[in-house]
């Protein structure tokens, strides 16, 4: 089976991309999935949620050639390695637009460590689109997008649904969109239902299983650790363990 590669975005912060991404990257491993999560957000949180330092990372990749498997790192969890960010990735993204780097820049600087039988690569991205963001985008297979359910991270999907489509008809980006993940739902408030009704409405058939609002997932992330190893009989570890067997079925 050929690398898969699978952007988590959105354009509004707060949504939960990188525990999504994170507990997504760890459960591929688990099921025997060799996994790189790569880390474009300058604030660099994967390598604190998997309890990890912030080091070289996608700067150094990207600006400097530095080659990605030797900047890498095992995570210390069977199967996962992580390529981290930091401040300098926001440099990154800066440089990345000012050198007119072509959409498929990251998908060619890729091309070796695709070679060495990993089957999933993760992509943790920023709230923005920019340089960097939009060439991780169009480097993907497939792009889940994790929205809390407020009205306005729903505008959040809209937005990187626009740039998807931009994507797809400017530079024949081929990927598809794995879903919608509704994340920090609540069945008590009102605004958290109507929401989650509203998704249901204006994206028929894309809407994952949501994941609920819980404590706990800020809780495993202050201890380095996710959801998965944190607590593995919890709720919101089912749930994220439904959107990785989803994965697994499609791609």
């Amino acid at each position: 089976m050929a690398t898969q590669l699978i952007a988590i975005a959105n354009q509004k912060g707060g949504v939960g991309k990188t525990t999504t991404a994170v507990t997504l990257a760890h459960g591929l491993a688990r099921a025997g999935k060799d996994t790189l999560l790569i880390d474009f957000d300058p604030q660099g949180q994967c390598a604190t949620s998997l309890g990890m330092r912030q080091e070289r990372g996608v700067f150094n990749w990207l600006i400097n050639g530095e080659p990605l498997k030797e900047i890498l790192r095992p995570t210390g969890r069977a199967g996962l390695w992580l390529l981290s960010g930091n401040k300098d990735t926001a440099a990154a993204q800066i440089l990345l637009s000012a050198q007119n780097k072509p959409v498929n820049f990251i998908q060619r600087q890729l091309q070796p460590i695709l070679r060495t039988g990993l089957s999933y690569v993760i992509f943790d991205t920023a709230p923005s689109v920019g340089g960097l963001q939009e060439r991780a985008l169009w480097a993907s297979d497939f792009v889940l997008i994790p929205s809390a359910t407020d009205f306005l991270s729903l505008e959040g999907v809209g937005m990187i649904m626009d740039t998807l489509r931009t994507l797809h008809q400017d530079h024949a980006w081929r990927g598809k969109l794995l879903g919608i993940l509704p994340t920090f739902y609540d069945t008590v408030t009102r605004e958290s239902q109507a929401t989650f009704d509203e998704m249901q409405k204006m994206f028929p058939k894309r809407v994952l299983v949501p994941v609920y609002r819980a404590t706990i997932l800020r809780e495993c992330a202050a201890e380095g650790k996710t959801i998965l190893e944190f607590a593995p009989g919890h709720r919101a570890t089912e749930q994220y363990q439904q959107v990785v067997k989803r994965l697994l079925e499609v791609t």
